[in-house]
């Protein structure tokens, strides 16, 4: 691993940011950019913050993402989302890391997994799975559960027997174990 120093940028924001907004910017070596595979055309990159370090990753394609973990050797499961007939959202979860990609199929983002959000989190994944359940706090849960055969309120399992149909919407999930 090669280590370098560098300096942060700071610019003062302009168009309709606050007057005391700033952007922040930082130069990477050319040598860098060159193995990461990018370059004047290919630019789109990945940002991940963990708290105290910032990632900086090539943004892959949806099918390189699922063979780069499968190659890390994560367990990863495909939940492609229904409206009636129509795939309107494919997300690949990477249960290993617990990280999530999502593919929309369709310009209606209403009928879509997480509507206008294009970068969802592991929260946005964990609200997504219980909004097509049961909810935690029904009467009779206990079973409920019992009766679709699913040992604890687990959203994947309770998916993976209901599909995720609820009784106000034609909306729906298949769940598939990609490893």
């Amino acid at each position: 691993m090669e280590i370098r120093h560098g300096k942060i940028i700071v610019h003062a924001s302009g168009g309709t940011a606050g007057k005391d907004s700033s952007t922040y910017k930082i130069t990477l070596p050319s040598l860098w950019i060159k193995e990461m595979n990018l370059s004047e055309n290919e630019r789109e990159v990945e940002l991940s913050f963990d708290g105290s370090r910032i990632t900086i990753e090539k943004k892959l394609t949806f099918d390189e993402y699922i063979e780069s973990q499968k190659t890390k050797g994560h367990t990863l499961k495909k939940l492609t989302y229904y409206n009636d007939k129509t795939l309107c959202t494919t997300i690949i979860i990477d249960m290993t890391e617990k990280k999530l990609r999502a593919e929309n199929h369709t310009a209606n983002i209403i009928k879509t997994a997480f509507g206008k959000n294009v970068a969802p989190t592991w929260d946005d994944l964990q609200g997504f799975l219980e909004e097509r359940c049961i909810a935690r706090s029904r009467a009779g849960l206990r079973e409920y559960l019992e009766t679709i055969g699913v040992d604890e309120y687990d959203p994947i399992e309770i998916i993976k027997k209901t599909k995720g149909r609820m009784a106000e919407d034609s909306q729906w999930i298949e769940i598939e174990d990609l490893i």
